[in-house]
């Protein structure tokens, strides 16, 4: 049974206790990843691509959590963006383990094979 994005999420706040010793949780992944639709050229990134991009960012960075947790049904072309969860729900591991109050912060975004985003976030506590 495949476990789903709110499983991960609370496999993080397990984890944030960690945090508290000094353990940095560090959460690999790609904000978009979709295999079967990578380009071998430089080519500008599609509107899919763009669009769950765009909207992963305004999303984390506005502090809406429980959307993110709830991307396939909010995210527009979450199915197409991640066919296959498992190199996003590394993200949700790291949102669960910064806390609900935690700050999101993009810290690098760039693309690759014209549809794969490198977009890196960093979560701060907020005390």
């Amino acid at each position: 049974m495949q476990k789903d994005a709110r499983h991960h999420y609370n496999m993080g706040k397990a984890l944030a206790p960690l945090g508290e010793e000094g353990v940095l949780i560090i959460g690999s992944g790609s904000a978009t990843h979709n295999l079967r639709m990578i380009s071998r050229s430089d080519s500008p990134a599609p509107k899919w691509a763009l669009d769950f991009d765009t909207w992963l960012r305004e999303t984390l960075l506005d502090g809406r959590y429980e959307d993110v947790i709830q991307y396939e049904e909010k995210a527009p072309c979450a199915k197409i963006a991640h066919p296959w969860p498992e190199h996003f729900y590394p993200l949700h591991v790291a949102l669960g383990a910064a806390g609900e109050t935690a700050k999101a912060e993009l810290i690098h975004h760039s693309w690759g094979n014209g549809s794969l985003s490198y977009a890196s976030y960093r979560f701060t506590a907020v005390q």
